[in-house]
Order: structure tokens, then sequence, then C-alpha cells
């Protein structure tokens, strides 16, 4: 939080190739180590791929994997005279698709074998069908709030 004045919100290019800019910010979450082409080239590469497994347009199929593995609640710590609770609390619209996106990212990372760009579209195509390890991630979030929502009253 700046003691100044307030910090203006940077927004994200549009990927060059369909001007979206969802898929500008996932291909700068893609990068490592500043190689920009490269993470290009695995988020055409596995469009390519979801596109000739599924004969569907995969930049609809992207935003439904997204959809599909949002959150819409997740737990925080608060510490409250000695113990810590497990606080469920509602998450705001741009940290979830952030954590969507990190999730679908990181799910594909840990897939075995195969390259990048095959993995990527495997964990879109089962994020998009409701299935695979992001949106197994998102259940679990969404457990974990339910289990502890005794403890929503001490939210603030």
């Amino acid at each position: 939080m700046p003691r100044r004045r307030e910090v203006p919100k940077r927004v994200p290019q549009p990927d060059p190739k369909h001007g979206d800019r969802m898929l500008g910010r996932f291909i700068n979450l893609i990068m490592k180590d500043g190689k920009k082409s490269t993470a290009e080239g695995i988020i055409y590469g596995s469009f390519d791929v979801i596109e000739n497994k599924m004969r569907s347009d995969p930049i609809a199929m992207f935003r439904r994997a997204l959809e599909n593995v949002r959150p819409r609640l997740e737990v925080k710590s608060r510490r409250v005279g000695g113990a810590t609770y497990q606080v469920p609390i509602e998450v705001r619209p741009e940290r979830a698709t952030s954590l969507a996106m990190r999730w679908l990212a990181d799910f594909a990372r840990k897939r075995p074998g195969k390259s990048m760009a095959e993995k990527l579209a495997d964990e879109i195509i089962d994020a998009a069908n409701e299935r695979g390890e992001s949106v197994k991630k998102r259940e679990d979030t969404h457990r974990m709030a339910d289990a502890n929502k005794a403890f929503a009253h001490y939210r603030w």
C-alpha cells in the first residue's frame, strides 16, 4: 500500500496472434527467464494440439477451462487470541483469474513426459471438461472453505 499516491493498474498487452488480453496474461505467466517467444510457441502449439484433438475453437476451450478452474472461495489464516483460524473469504475476480491461470500452468508443468505444449493442451482440455488436477485443486480449496465456514465470523 503506497503512502504517496495510488499506483495505476497496468493493462496487459494482448497476444499478437489473437489480440486477446487474457491470453496475453497467460503467455506472460508461462514465460520463464524473459523468453516470450518460447512461451508464445508453447501456447500456440498447445492451441494447435487442442484444435487437432477436439475439433473446436481453442480460445473458447481456454476460456471455459479458466471458468471451470476459477475459485469462488478460499481460506486465509487469521490469528485470534493465540489461535490461528482458517477463515473462508470470497475471492476477488482478478485474483480468481490469476489463481486459475497459475494452477493451469503449474499442473501442466507437473504432468509426466511429452512436450510442454502437449501437457498444457491436455490440462486445458481436462479443465474444460471439468476434470484434471487444476479442477481438483479448486474443489479442494472450496472443500477447505466449506469445512471452515464456522470461523467465517472472524472475517474482517
